[in-house]
């Protein structure tokens, strides 16, 4: 009944009604541009790039374009263009001073950057548009192409660069008038679209074969686990109190308040895993290239095998301590607390507070990667264990982190625009944490 009841505080909401259709009707008119193929191309002739993009990383580049990918759309490419070209920008923030500068400069500095991460997207387009229309080439038959040549590889490139700007429009609408990050948004959408598929088709394979209804019973109840611990993992937080004077009288203070310092286990959000899996696509595209078989090249290309995943979750830990030491920074924190007159109560300002910091990092740091790993490699283990590929990638790694830590945003948006106007939240009790201060869900 409680529930029942939100739902209609909700829609007595004018603005948060108004943002949340909104939101639906931007998502229905990107699901639906996935089914409009590239002109030239014959829709009834794809079941060879399907075939291709059922397993393996192509199934990857598959769901996080919400299977436009398998279906030679004008959104074949997605999101994934923008998103990597955000991490390149949000990285030249820390070689070169002038995008640091921007970093500093608060909303115009933030347009800036956006305009460079808008164009660098253009060129990487560029790039990964030919890559995917010469694949298309290897792998459908030549019927499928209705015209092919010169004019088609330059229109086609232009199509599908235009369509990856117009998804980034329409995340940025969401943001803008909608409920959530639109991006992100738009990412899970495309995760969670393959979700019934799958399930359907792991609820079909398991009471055909062995195990039957138990057996799926089985990988709800884990998979049910596998989401508890990642929402654990993306809440999860160590509060620094910090002691703030009101009155400061000579060398005394007087009358403090006490306030906290929320540090996230997984300050570093998704993008460990990104870097990772980035890193470790390098000898399939070798492969690709030189056509070589040796033992190295294949041990490394199989997603599911023992040493791909151990070196994956190796790196995972490493870019973790990495990114979190770029986005927080324990000089920078000492030094605001001190400004303000705050300090932590038993420890001394200035150094030994750079040292509490930094330790306490350290400290959560080291379980919060471990976990991350294991959360990447679980759709792994998640197939080892008899689970269908296709159903394995709900198990865990980027597409379990980034629909837990979208939805949970997004939640906490809803929630926000309840207690705003008096109403009760979506909980009965405490209130929804989401990733507010960390990296964003992609």
């Amino acid at each position: 009944m409680r529930l029942i009841q939100t739902i209609k505080n909700i829609f007595k909401i004018e603005d948060l009604r108004a943002r949340l259709l909104y939101t639906l009707s931007i998502i229905m008119i990107y699901r639906l541009g996935k089914y409009v193929s590239l002109p030239g191309i014959d829709p009834s002739q794809l079941q060879d790039l399907r075939t291709q993009t059922s397993s393996g990383i192509m199934s990857l580049l598959d769901m996080f374009s919400g299977g436009a990918f398998s279906q030679a759309s004008i959104f074949a490419l997605g999101i994934m263009p923008y998103i990597s070209a955000s991490i390149v920008v949000q990285l030249l923030g820390i070689v070169f001073p002038y995008f640091q500068k921007l970093q500093k400069e608060g909303e115009s500095g933030r347009r800036k950057m956006n305009q460079y991460t808008r164009y660098l997207t253009v060129i990487i387009l560029i790039l990964q548009a030919p890559t995917y229309l010469y694949n298309l080439h290897n792998v459908l038959p030549s019927t499928a192409f209705i015209t092919s040549g010169t004019f088609f590889m330059v229109s086609s490139v232009i199509i599908l660069t235009a369509g990856t700007i117009f998804v980034m429009w329409l995340g940025e609408k969401i943001t803008d008038k909608g409920i959530g990050n639109g991006i992100s948004l738009i990412i899970m959408i495309g995760i969670v679209a393959r979700m019934p598929a799958n399930f359907i088709f792991e609820a079909g394979a398991r009471m055909n074969g062995a195990g039957g209804l138990i057996a799926l019973v089985v990988e709800l109840v884990f998979l049910f686990v596998v989401i508890l611990g990642t929402i654990l993992l993306v809440q999860g937080t160590r509060r620094i109190p910090v002691q703030y004077a009101r009155r400061i009288i000579g060398n005394k203070q007087y009358g403090g308040v006490r306030q906290y310092i929320p540090l996230k286990v997984n300050a570093a959000g998704v993008m460990p895993i990104i870097f990772a899996q980035a890193i470790m696509m390098l000898p399939i595209i070798i492969a690709g290239y030189s056509n070589s078989s040796s033992g190295f090249v294949v041990a490394f290309s199989n997603m599911y095998g023992f040493w791909y995943n151990l070196v994956t979750g190796l790196l995972i830990i490493l870019f973790t301590y990495f990114y979190t030491a770029i986005t927080i920074n324990p000089v920078q924190m000492a030094e605001d607390m001190k400004k303000n007159g705050g300090f932590i109560p038993g420890i001394k300002p200035g150094r030994k507070t750079v040292e509490f910091i930094d330790g306490i990092m350290s400290k959560i740091t080291l379980p919060g990667s471990i976990f991350l790993a294991i959360v990447a490699i679980m759709p792994s283990l998640a197939v080892k264990a008899g689970v269908s590929q296709q159903f394995a990638q709900f198990y865990g790694g980027t597409s379990l982190l980034i629909l837990v830590g979208v939805v949970l945003d997004t939640l906490q948006q809803i929630e926000s625009h309840l207690l705003m106007r008096h109403y009760d939240g979506l909980m009965k009790s405490g209130r929804i944490k989401g990733r507010t201060g960390a990296v964003a869900a992609y």
